[in-house]
C-alpha cells in the first residue's frame, strides 16, 4: 500500500479508536512508532471480539458462531471474508453501540492492518487474539436460557479479567519487549506483572459498569464475594500495575510508552475511589482527566515516578 493509502488506512482506524475508547483514544497515540499502529490495531481487533462476545442482540449460539468466524478470519485473512463478515455484523448487529457497531463495518480494514504490520508483531496480535476469542467463548457457553451470565466466585471473576484484559496485558508486554531492546534486561519481571496491569483495569471498569452490565445480562460481581474483597483485589492489582510501570521507566522505556500505560491506571485509581464512594456509574470529569494528564507530565518531566505509591 503507498504513503497515501497506509496514512488514509491510519486516520480510518484512528477515528474507529476515538469512537469506541475514550481512555485509549487518549494513550494510544503517545506511544512511538511501530508501537503505536501495532497497538491500534491489537486494541480494535480484541473489541471486535469483546462486541461480539457482548452481543446483546443474538443468541448464545450466534455469539458462538460468530466469534468462531472472527477466530478463522484471523487464521486465515481473506479480503472476501472480511467483506462478508462485516456485512453480515453490520445488517444485523449484536449491540446498540454506534461506535460498535461502525467498527464491525470496518473488520477488514483492521485485519488487513494486521497482516501488514511486522512478521513478528503480526504473529504476537493475531496469537493473543485468538486466545482471548476461545476463553471468551468459554464464558458465552455458561450464559444460562436467558443469555445471563452470573461470575460465582472471586476466582472466577479473575479468570474472565484474564480472558479479556489479563491477555492484552502479555500481548501488550510482548510488542514492548519486541520493539525496546533497553527493556530486555526487565523481561521476567515484566511478564511477572503484565497480566496485574489488564487485570486491574478490566476490575474497575467491572466495578464502575457494575449496574448497566446487570440490566443487559452480565453479572461479573460474584453474589457470594463481598464488594470489600474485590475493591481490595482491585487496589491490589493497581499496586502491582504501578510496579509494572516503575518498572518500565526505571529501565528507560520511550516517555510515550510510560504515558500509554501510566494514564490508563492513574484513572483507573481515581475512578475505583469514586466508584467507592459514589457507587457504579460514578465517573471523572474531563477537568479532573485533564488535570491528571498535567500531573502526569509534570511528574515525567521532573524525572519521578509516573504512578506515585499511595501515601
Amino acid at each position: 500500500m503507498g504513503e497515501t493509502g497506509s496514512v488514509s488506512r491510519q486516520a480510518v482506524l484512528d477515528d474507529l479508536l476515538l469512537k469506541t475508547s475514550r481512555t485509549f483514544a487518549l494513550s494510544i497515540p503517545r506511544l512511538p512508532e511501530p508501537l503505536r499502529c501495532e497497538v491500534t490495531v491489537a486494541y480494535l481487533l480484541f473489541r471486535i471480539a469483546d462486541t461480539l462476545e457482548d452481543a446483546t442482540e443474538w443468541s448464545t449460539s450466534r455469539k458462538l458462531e460468530e466469534l468462531e468466524r472472527m477466530a478463522q478470519l484471523l487464521r486465515d485473512p481473506d479480503p472476501a471474508g472480511s467483506d462478508r463478515l462485516a456485512s453480515a455484523w453490520t445488517a444485523d448487529p449484536p449491540l446498540d453501540h454506534e461506535g460498535c457497531r461502525e467498527l464491525l463495518g470496518q473488520t477488514g480494514a483492521v485485519v488487513e492492518a494486521m497482516t501488514d504490520l511486522g512478521d513478528a508483531a503480526c504473529g504476537l496480535v493475531r496469537y493473543h487474539t485468538l486466545r482471548t476469542i476461545e476463553c471468551m467463548a468459554g464464558f458465552v457457553r455458561r450464559s444460562d436460557k436467558k443469555r445471563l451470565l452470573q461470575l460465582a466466585t472471586l476466582k472466577d471473576l479473575q479468570a474472565y479479567c484474564y480472558a479479556v484484559a489479563g491477555i492484552v496485558g502479555e500481548m501488550l508486554t510482548e510488542l514492548f519487549l519486541l520493539e525496546c531492546r533497553e527493556l530486555q534486561p526487565a523481561s521476567v519481571a515484566l511478564r511477572g506483572s503484565a497480566v496485574q496491569f489488564g487485570e486491574a483495569l478490566q476490575l474497575v471498569n467491572i466495578l464502575k459498569d457494575s449496574a448497566s452490565d446487570a440490566v443487559e445480562g452480565r453479572r461479573y460481581l460474584p453474589p457470594g464475594v463481598s464488594l470489600k474483597k474485590v475493591f481490595a483485589l482491585a487496589r491490589k492489582d493497581i499496586e502491582g500495575a504501578r510496579g509494572y510501570i516503575d518498572t518500565l521507566q526505571q529501565s528507560g522505556a520511550p516517555r510515550g510508552l510510560v504515558e500509554f500505560t501510566a494514564l490508563p491506571v492513574l484513572l483507573a485509581r481515581a475512578t475505583l475511589d469514586r466508584v467507592e464512594d459514589q457507587g457504579p456509574g460514578a465517573k471523572l470529569t474531563r477537568d479532573e482527566v485533564r488535570q491528571m494528564n498535567e500531573r502526569l507530565a509534570a511528574a515525567l518531566d521532573a524525572g519521578t515516578a509516573a504512578v506515585p505509591p499511595l501515601n
